[in-house]
């Protein structure tokens, strides 16, 4: 099979297609003809050697959601068949043509949506249920604050917060992308070039934060919590070093947070797993949901979609397709 091979730690160009061995599944495994794979943070932090793999999945190929069919299927295997049209959140290796999992961290892929849509999900919903509505136990009627709302995980953020009857403030960096958020549902936006985040909120106050920056944002988002505030962490691209006044978090009754996904059990994943599709999926048959892919590439170009990405110039979701 073809891959998106890191043949050594470094900058985009690194990326260079090679042929592997199809992988070899387990009896809870399935196996995935690829036709996508999203591109996230991750992807890159392990291109640059600061996000190896979890202990056990191949180190040099990257990817973490990907869509496609199954091809084979383990004996173990339960809701799956042959076939299938399927999404699937990967602890690596999605950058290929073939891909293994566990199944429970599978997902049929709803009709309504293409290969390329359903590539685009896994990652980013996951990670935004889990933290948001899992660990942020966000509620109607509070207002939650998400950094960097025209990415990825913004862009999920403000679509479910807005669906379940939350209040969404984000942060961005330019005039195309606050006009990106508004048409998303953000009820309020804050260019971070021309305003600080701090001084804008400090009447108003959030419920919940959901931030990847870190660094200087973390005592700013601390005082723009309100009382019983639940700030939660996803990454810390600005930092992950910082110093906590403790009066102030136990003054405000804070809880503080964080997680990843790419290295939780299977079980755990299953469990989520199912609530999104309880939850979640309903909300792509009523076509209150979008999926914002803002460029395909071809896997051959995956050094010019780390770029992009890398740049910060693009709305939404990036996705490469076999």
């Amino acid at each position: 099979m073809k891959t998106v091979v890191i043949t050594e730690f470094g900058g985009p160009e690194v990326l260079e297609v090679q042929e592997r061995p199809i992988p070899k599944i387990d009896a809870d495994e399935i196996l995935i003809k690829v036709k996508a794979a999203g591109i996230n943070r991750p992807d890159i932090f392990q291109r640059q050697g600061k996000y190896p793999a979890p202990e056990g999945v191949v180190q040099d190929i990257p990817g973490l959601e990907v869509s496609g069919v199954i091809e084979n299927i383990g004996a173990d295997v339960e809701g799956f068949q042959v076939g299938n049209r399927v999404m699937a959140l990967v602890p690596g290796a999605g950058y290929a043509e073939y891909v293994k999992v566990h199944y429970g961290a599978a997902i049929q892929i709803p009709v309504q949506l293409s290969f390329e849509n359903a590539a685009a999900l896994p990652e980013t919903l996951y990670t935004v249920w889990h933290n948001l509505f899992q660990r942020g136990n966000l509620q109607k009627d509070e207002t939650v604050l998400i950094h960097g709302g025209a990415g990825g995980i913004g862009s999920t953020v403000i679509q479910l917060a807005k669906l379940f009857g939350a209040k969404v403030v984000t942060t961005v960096s330019s005039e195309e992308k606050e006009n990106f958020v508004l048409s998303l549902g953000a009820d309020k936006v804050i260019n971070y070039k021309n305003e600080d985040f701090e001084e804008v909120l400090s009447s108003s106050k959030v419920d919940v934060i959901l931030d990847y920056i870190g660094g200087e944002y973390f005592n700013k988002n601390i005082n723009v919590l309100r009382e019983e505030g639940r700030l939660i962490y996803i990454n810390a691209m600005k930092g992950a070093k910082v110093e906590l006044n403790l009066f102030k978090l136990m003054q405000k009754r804070i809880s503080l947070s964080g997680s990843t996904l790419r290295n939780r059990s299977a079980s755990f994943k299953q469990s989520l797993m199912q609530e999104i599709v309880k939850k979640v999926l309903p909300l792509f048959e009523d076509n209150k949901f979008h999926i914002p892919i803002f460029k395909k590439f071809n896997y051959y170009e995956a050094s010019k979609a780390h770029s992009l990405m890398e740049s910060g110039a693009f709305l939404g979701k990036l996705v490469l397709v076999f």
